[in-house]
């Protein structure tokens, strides 16, 4: 049975040690003593491109075949030149390789020689003298499927760092399903891995949540979403869940510290990189929702009311240069009855250009869909949600990586 894939074992490729001596074709050279009318008979007899021109079995040149057939057509050129020298119509700077050379550095080599090397083909060569000819298209062919395994080797790692990172949210998840009755979580990469998380945690007397939205998507998205889940991890176990602003504040002095926004090299920093995050803390004894937020909002809608009331996150990034090391963020308590309906969203969401004027999402469009359906679970609202962005999307590419988390109120059991 074959061994699982993993990205920290490199595979095999092949080709990786391929290398000129790989697409040399054994055919026929001249010698420099040779006539431009053996070079005709040569053309005539044998289909191919290009002739090596050959000194005491050693490359000094070499004959296009188009070219040469195309001068000798002229008027009174057979005539002229029959009987010359085959250096007559010859390139006098081919290129010419070793057998061993590997076909990266043979690739950069025809790249520097240009459209000749890849008409006229090149000369291949062992221990200085002529072993063949190999062919450009060859060596494009060969260049394309080596690029595409790689690529294909690429995306196993991707593909297998997404595993590793929808693992890390499993517990969230679950600790969320396990807790809340009525909630929705939508977590959804603009690719196969994203610069957003959440993470929840449960208390005898409340549960904690998060939702942040790492410096870039793809791969080094994900690489953030590691870093600042890990310090958010270290700062509960330090802290506890039930002071938001000092989370915050402990997850800024860490990220700034782990990417030399503190200390860099030269006093320069080697980072600007950090996240947005809203994190809170929900008493279920008093029922009470306790908030803090770095350029991320939350939003409630109160049992019977017509608009959300926001509590806005504040104009400053957790992480990033510009950011004091010591910052302190400022929390905001209020009372949440049974009933209520949170909704916190990453800026993918919103900013998603689309509809008839290829203009952003926005939140009023989002709040008013919430609205519309808060009667449904908070499950069929993050589904009407998804439904409405992607109808408004279109055909036009997703910005951003999404995440969203609705979830409804419930009576103290």
């Amino acid at each position: 049975m074959n061994a699982p894939f993993s990205p920290f074992r490199r595979p095999q490729t092949p080709g990786d040690h391929r290398c000129a001596g790989d697409l040399c074709q054994d055919v026929p050279a001249i010698d420099v003593s040779g006539s431009n009318s053996q070079v005709m008979e040569m053309f005539s007899q044998r289909d191919i491109t290009s002739l090596a021109v050959l000194e005491n079995e050693r490359p000094i040149g070499l004959i296009n075949r188009n070219i040469f057939l195309s001068q000798m057509s002229k008027p009174f050129h057979r005539e002229l030149y029959d009987k010359k020298s085959c250096i007559a119509f010859m390139d006098k700077e081919p290129l010419i390789v070793d057998a061993g050379m590997s076909i990266e550095a043979l690739t950069f080599k025809t790249v520097e020689v240009g459209e000749k090397a890849l008409a006229d083909g090149f000369i291949v060569t062992r221990d200085g003298c002529f072993a063949g000819l190999g062919n450009g298209l060859q060596l494009m062919a060969v260049v394309a499927a080596l690029q595409e395994e790689k690529n294909r080797q690429i995306m196993q790692s991707i593909e297998y760092a997404s595993v590793i990172q929808r693992a890390m949210l499993r517990a969230s998840r679950e600790t969320l399903a396990s807790t809340l009755r009525d909630a929705a979580l939508l977590w959804a990469p603009r690719d196969v891995v994203g610069g957003d998380f959440y993470h929840f945690v449960t208390q005898e007397d409340g549960w904690f949540g998060a939702v942040a939205d790492c410096t870039g998507h793809g791969v080094p998205g994900a690489f953030m979403t590691l870093i600042a889940s890990s310090s958010l991890s270290k700062a509960l176990e330090q802290h506890g869940p039930r002071n938001p602003a000092a989370l915050l504040a402990a997850v800024n002095r860490s990220v700034k510290g782990l990417l030399g926004q503190v200390n860099g090299v030269d006093d320069t920093p080697e980072s600007n990189d950090g996240l947005d995050a809203a994190f809170f803390w929900f008493d279920t004894d008093r029922s009470e929702l306790t908030f803090a937020g770095a350029r991320i909002g939350l939003h409630i809608l109160s049992p019977g009311a017509d608009t959300f009331d926001t509590l806005g996150g504040q104009r400053m990034g957790v992480g990033y240069v510009d950011s004091d090391a010591d910052y302190q963020w400022t929390q905001t308590t209020v009372p949440l009855p049974a009933d209520s309906l949170l909704f916190i969203t990453t800026d993918g969401l919103t900013d998603q250009i689309g509809g008839p004027r290829q203009i952003a999402f926005g939140k009023r469009r989002a709040h008013d869909v919430i609205i519309e359906h808060r009667d449904q679970p908070a499950s069929a609202i993050a589904e009407q949600l998804k439904q409405a962005l992607d109808t408004w999307q279109g055909t036009q590419n997703r910005r951003d990586d999404v995440t969203l988390f609705c979830a409804r109120i419930q009576d103290k059991l």
